[in-house]
């Protein structure tokens, strides 16, 4: 693909340096000495080292350095640079939501020289799907929608709640939730109200950037000590969650579990706790992602946080776009997000709370 991609190049800049050649001529010698003298000396690299150059700049300086010169805009813009890019860095996201999920088309691993692609806007979508551009393309929180949650906190009289559940909350060697609870530089803790939901625990009170406070109840599948065993013979277990009520196309149908439903009724939004380290496919855990937002149980404007969990820095991850993909969230009617995060440490885990947070109608 590189060397398509070098010689597509070459193509570029034999074209622009030999336009730019036969205009010099056509002026007099005092202009064709200023333009020589105004023309950088990065137009004189060899391609390979000019690329180089580029795979070093991030996107939003790559863009900057298109708009030097009308060699350079031709440069930047060339297709197959763009896909380059895309391939290169899609798997390294660190996050992806709704509206920056890459389309399928170009997630594809066609020929590099495939006529398809010609059609495709590869600049385009990785400048809407890359999270360093994302803000830049952030579509704003339609007005209705936004007052309804302000509304619907207003009247709960209390911080937003979310449920917590999924395999990663179990799975891994380091618990996300302990560390959680004994991160008080990242999360304080803000206490535990004296409350329950159906027979649920209250949850536990967290404070983000320390004024705004938020409540999440954590649903695990089963009882501890099955939980336990189960992470140590690398084993999965039958949760308790959900009842499965029969097979499609796409993968398991479940329903809630009775003793829950009340839970996923009461609570503002849910953070799917997914196990990064394991790439055996999520066929199961997209169908309970789907029972829980079910319509029945509350409005589609709840947001879904699902938070891709490894142990620590270093460990193998499965990428978020591929995880995104895998739970088949682009079919959801909700907004959410998918956010790398380490349990060790919590790295990430401030980016996914603030946009929960922000999705549920709060102003950070």
């Amino acid at each position: 693909m590189q060397s398509v991609l070098l010689r597509s190049l070459r193509s570029v800049r034999e074209k622009l340096l030999s336009d730019g050649s036969r205009r010099s001529k056509e002026r007099p010698d005092e202009e064709e000495e200023e333009e020589e003298e105004g023309r950088a000396l990065l137009d004189h690299l060899p391609v390979d080292m000019q690329f180089l150059i580029m795979t070093y700049l991030p996107p939003e300086d790559l863009c900057r350095l298109g708009g030097c010169s009308r060699f350079w805009r031709s440069m930047v813009q060339e297709p197959l640079l763009w896909r380059f890019f895309f391939m290169r860095d899609v798997n390294s996201w660190t996050s992806v939501d709704r509206l920056s999920m890459p389309k399928e088309e170009f997630l594809s691993a066609a020929a590099p020289d495939a006529p398809e692609l010609q059609k495709l806007d590869f600049m385009a979508e990785y400048l809407r799907c890359s999270p360093a551009c994302r803000c830049r393309y952030q579509q704003p929180r339609p007005a209705l929608e936004a007052v309804a949650f302000f509304l619907q906190n207003l009247v709960s009289g209390s911080e937003p709640r979310f449920a917590m559940f999924g395999p990663g909350l179990e799975q891994l060697d380091d618990s996300l939730m302990t560390t959680m609870m004994h991160s008080p530089h990242i999360l304080p803790v803000a206490g535990i109200p004296q409350r329950q939901i159906g027979g649920i625990g209250s949850g536990i009170s967290f404070l983000y950037n320390n004024q705004h406070k938020f409540n999440i109840i954590t649903l695990y599948s089963t009882y501890s000590s099955e939980r336990e065993r189960a992470r140590l013979e690398q084993q999965s277990v039958r949760s308790k969650l959900f009842v499965l009520q029969g097979e499609t196309e796409s993968g398991p149908v479940y329903s809630v579990a009775p003793q829950v439903q009340e839970a996923c009724q009461a609570v503002n939004g849910f953070i799917f706790v997914s196990n990064a380290q394991t790439d055996k496919g999520r066929i199961e855990e997209a169908g309970q992602v789907r029972a829980v937002l079910q319509p029945v149980w509350g409005p589609a404007s709840r947001p879904l946080l699902v938070l891709s969990c490894v142990s620590r820095d270093g460990v193998e991850r499965t990428p978020s776009v591929t995880v995104a993909h895998q739970l088949q969230l682009h079919l959801l009617a909700n907004p959410w997000m998918v956010q790398d995060v380490v349990s060790e440490s919590l790295a990430g885990l401030l980016d996914g709370i603030g946009w929960l947070l922000k999705q549920s109608g709060l102003r950070l």
